[in-house]
């Protein structure tokens, strides 16, 4: 399942698009803590410039079968996870994205749609996290409810850690709205191959 990255370390990196203050960073923590969970060795760190509310941002987080070394952004993903639609008519989401790699969408959009309009070879996942965030959460963060996208259109990591990682972040979710948004979205993904 890992991508072969440098001279002897397999890995599989995943860059996520949002927003400042759509937890874009967040999603990448827990998803790095959900493989964790499982054994596997992972990271997760943002792009940090001069980002504000609402600007363009990045995040990014690799997993492996043994220690990380690499400390540099992620330039060919295998995976990209893009949390604002609108950010493909000023930002390049596409850049270094794997020929097989997939492309996941916050959108209300049909997979090939997207993977037409973006010319994306690989497999192509979307969902309307946003509606879903609004439903369960009470507000149009989307992060969480991205993640189900992620478990079924990757399948790196199981449902269930993703949902006890959240949780680990999100300890005041006590009601669990933030893992029926994850087990929504993952119910409510169409996938592209």
């Amino acid at each position: 399942m890992f991508g072969a990255l440098g001279l002897s370390q397999k890995i599989f990196e995943v860059r996520w698009h949002g927003r400042g203050g759509q937890g874009a960073v967040t999603a990448a923590t827990i998803l790095a803590k959900a493989a964790i969970s499982e054994g596997k060795w992972a990271q997760a760190f943002p792009a940090f410039g001069p980002e504000r509310r609402g600007a363009p941002v990045l995040a990014f987080t690799r997993i492996s079968d043994s220690r990380i070394t690499i400390r540099s952004a992620v330039y060919h993903p295998d995976v990209i996870v893009i949390l604002d639609p609108t950010l493909t008519k000023t930002v390049d989401v596409k850049s270094g994205l794997k020929e097989d790699g997939i492309a996941i969408f916050n959108s209300t959009k049909k997979p090939l749609d997207i993977k037409n309009e973006l010319n994306i070879l690989g497999k192509i996942a979307t969902v309307d996290a946003t509606k879903i965030a609004v439903e369960t959460l009470g507000k149009p963060i989307s992060n969480t409810a991205i993640l189900g996208a992620f478990v079924k259109a990757v399948g790196i990591v199981k449902i269930d850690s993703m949902i006890d990682a959240t949780k680990e972040i999100f300890a005041g979710d006590v009601d669990g709205r933030n893992a029926n948004a994850i087990k929504r979205s993952y119910e409510e993904t169409a996938i592209e191959d």
